[in-house]
Parts: structure tokens; sequence; C-alpha cells
């Protein structure tokens, strides 16, 4: 086992992968009751989306680690799941087998480009301080996600975001959540966040924020899956069928695709600095392994009727618990199949014991801010612009799009065209287009 994974050559133990492994799972465990309750809404019968939440998750997990070999979790993706459910279904007034249709074609067009070698290509057109941005960027947002889901911060009228409330027993097990894990970080002691997560879910017992389960229902359904070539029951054709025959579909299909082709550049590059698989270029080892993973998750996400399954930003967190190797991911993946049967037990650990762990991460991904080339605005702007709108859009797609189109600008205006690579045109007008249109 350490031969196939290679945990020695790597600098790792069994122990620093469980503990990896542990805590990336507790970090994303969220999506197991999220995503099923979110599906619902769309329609989708809630065990059918549980089912697929946690096999979907566990399979292509799975695959990440035994082909890739990489510490990298995979899930359904927040974000797409609210579009499948919000702005197909509800919005578009769509069956949520035509939406998972929907998601379907968008995983088969990204893993074809992936195979042509464009998502590695346009990976490679990026300059290194962009690549920088876009994980300190991701870093910011990560912490942005704690501390509100911690209730640190709280939304506001007149200021958009205000400090929470800091005798809520939500803010007092995230502040004791953040306590610990910055001291363990702050003399080393293995597993920190691990530990952090765990202390806070049992000091919120008593306070209430810990929700204990109050049902242990179990039970598997698998009539999501295979949703794509399921009939609309509504006009009675296949709904893969009705996708391609209405445009605006396919343009969702479309803005889909540049969220998954970037947000997983994004999260690649930042469990990649974590996990040590990143040079001193910002290039990744075996990234077109990971990224054809990947892009098939996004397919089988809306085959199995779960919405597209895409790689985890918080697998960084499980990164810097010290993860290295694809045997953290043969744990997560393990641990999703048991919580397809106990889901309940996941519904204890509170954002407010993950926030920690959340923050902590945010904060060792910010080191690498000092690495970019500030003297000169053609690649300092365009890292601000990067870093600053992924949390302030809640969205790692939007930060990165503002920061390829304010990089062609820049470089426009400074005499540098013929130094943008082709692809990043390419993205640039792509996301111009997208934000425009989409």
């Amino acid at each position: 086992m350490d031969k196939f994974f290679k945990i020695s050559a790597r600098g790792s133990t069994y122990g620093r992968e469980i503990i990896g492994g542990l805590t990336t799972f507790l970090t994303m465990a969220y999506i197991i009751a999220v995503n099923p309750a979110m599906l619902s809404v769309a329609g989708v019968p809630f065990n059918a989306a549980l089912t697929a939440t946690c096999f979907g998750a566990a399979i292509m997990t799975l695959a990440m680690g035994l082909i890739a070999n990489r510490p990298i979790a995979l899930a359904s993706g927040m974000g797409i799941n609210a579009i499948v459910a919000y702005s197909i279904t509800l919005g578009m007034g769509c069956d949520w087998r035509i939406a998972m249709a929907t998601v379907f074609i968008e995983g088969v067009v990204i893993l074809l480009l992936v195979i042509c070698g464009l998502r590695k290509a346009i990976m490679n057109a990026i300059p290194v301080d962009l690549r920088r941005a876009i994980g300190i960027g991701i870093g910011l947002f990560i912490a942005f996600i704690g501390l509100k889901g911690g209730g640190l911060i709280v939304p506001d009228e007149s200021t958009f975001v205000a400090i929470g409330d800091f005798t809520s027993p939500i803010v007092i097990v995230s502040l004791i959540a953040i306590a610990v894990a910055i001291i363990c970080e702050a003399l080393k002691i293995p597993g920190g966040l691990l530990i952090s997560i765990i202390i806070a879910t049992i000091v919120g017992i008593p306070m209430g924020v810990t929700i204990t389960p109050e049902s242990w229902e179990i039970g598997l359904d698998f009539s999501a899956f295979a949703a794509p070539f399921q009939t609309n029951p509504a006009s009675g054709t296949m709904a893969i069928v009705e996708v391609f025959v209405t445009p605006a579909l396919l343009l969702m299909a479309f803005s889909l695709l540049m969220s998954d082709f970037f947000d997983t550049m994004g999260t690649v590059l930042a469990v990649g600095e974590q996990g040590e698989f990143v040079d001193e270029n910002g290039d990744i080892d075996n990234i077109q392994t990971i990224l054809a993973i990947d892009s098939a998750a996004a397919a089988v996400g809306g085959f199995i009727g779960a919405s597209s399954i895409t790689s985890y930003v918080e697998s960084v967190s499980g990164a810097a618990a010290g993860a290295r190797t694809g045997l953290s991911n043969v744990l997560i993946a393990f641990l999703f199949i048991v919580f397809a049967f106990a889901a309940p037990i996941v519904g204890m650990v509170s954002s407010s014991a993950t926030c920690g762990a959340l923050v902590v991460v945010g904060y060792l991904m910010m080191t690498d801010i000092a690495n970019i080339q500030w003297d000169k605005v053609e690649f300092a702007f365009p890292a601000f612009m990067t870093i600053v709108m992924i949390p302030l859009t809640y969205s790692i797609t939007n930060g990165i799009g503002l920061g390829f189109i304010s990089y062609v600008v820049v470089m426009i205006f400074k005499g540098k065209v013929a130094e943008i690579k082709p692809l990043m045109w390419v993205a640039a007008v792509a996301f111009l287009a997208m934000f425009i249109f989409a």
C-alpha cells in the first residue's frame, strides 16, 4: 500500500493520511444534508437525492484517489445544485430530469475538452501571478465561508455584512473552534484542524449548537440514477432530447460549463499548494489525469441525479492537516458510503464546529501573497481583482473571470498584446460573454 500510494515517497504517514481524510470529510460532510434538501425542492425524491449524493461522492472521490493519487475529494457542487434547483427547475419550469440532463451534457462536453488538451492548455496559459492569486482568493473565500457559517459575519441591510453577536452560542462555539485550531497550529500539533472540529462539536452539545439526531431512518433509493435518459412525465419525451431542442437550456449548459471549468482550476491549484504538488512555476503534476476525473465526475453527477460532482475546495483543509496521497480519499469514499445509511450523524457537525478549520486554512493560503509581483501593474491589478472578487462575489468562477478580463485589458494598454497567450484571449472573451448573456 505504501508503494502504491507513494506515502513515504511524499513524506506522509498512514496517520497523516487518515487525519487528513477525516478533516476533509468533516469539513465537506454538510453536503450530505444540504444537497438532498436543495434537490428535493426541485422535485427529486429526498432519499433518492441522498443516495445519489453519497454514492456519487464516494465513486468519484475513490477514482481520484486510486487513479490520480491526489488528496482531492469530490461531491455535488454547491452553487451548481442551486442553479439546478432554482434556475432550471423552478425558474424555467423544467422537470428535474431535464435539469440533470443539462448537467450531464455539460459534463460530457467538458470531458471532451480535457481529452483534447484544451483545459490543461488554458491552465498553462495563465500567468504564474494569477495562479497564485486564485489560491489566495480561495483562501479568503474559505475563511469567509467559515466565518459566515459560524455566525461571526452576518448580513446587514446598510453595510451588507456586520459582526455577529458574541453572546450567541453559535458564535461562542465558533470562537472556541478557531482558538483550538490556531493553538494547535501554533504548537504544531498533528491533526489540529480535526481536533478543533471534534472539540467544538462536543462543546456545542450542551449549548444547543450541536443537534443530536432525532431519527435514524435508513434506506437507499436509486430511482434518480440514469435521470437524463428517463422520460419527462409532462411531455413523454426523454429528458436529454428536450435539452437539445431548447436553446435556453443549451445556454444554461454553457454557464454550468464555465463554472465547472474554472472552479476546478482554482480548487486544484489551491489544494496543490497545500498538498505540495505544485512546482515553483505554478504547474501541477499529473494535472491531465486530475482534470479528466473531475470532468467525468460532472457527467456522472448528472447521470445519477446528484447534480454536477466537482472537486471540493474543502480538500485544502485535509491537505493542510497532512494528506498527500489518494489514501485519504479512500477513507473519505468509505465514509460517504457509511453515511448514506447514517446521514443524521453528519448533521451533528455544525458550521460552527468547522469554522476554526476553515479560518485557519484561509490564513495558511494567504502566505503566498508575498510572491506576487506587486510592482508590475499588469500582474498586480489582475491578481488583486481575483483575490478580492472571489470572496466578494461568493464565486470562484466570477473572481477568476474578472481577473482574466482585467489582465487582458491592462496588457493591451501596456502595449504588451503580443505577450497575451491565445488561450487567455479565448478565456477572457468567454468570461465576458458569460457575464453579459448568462
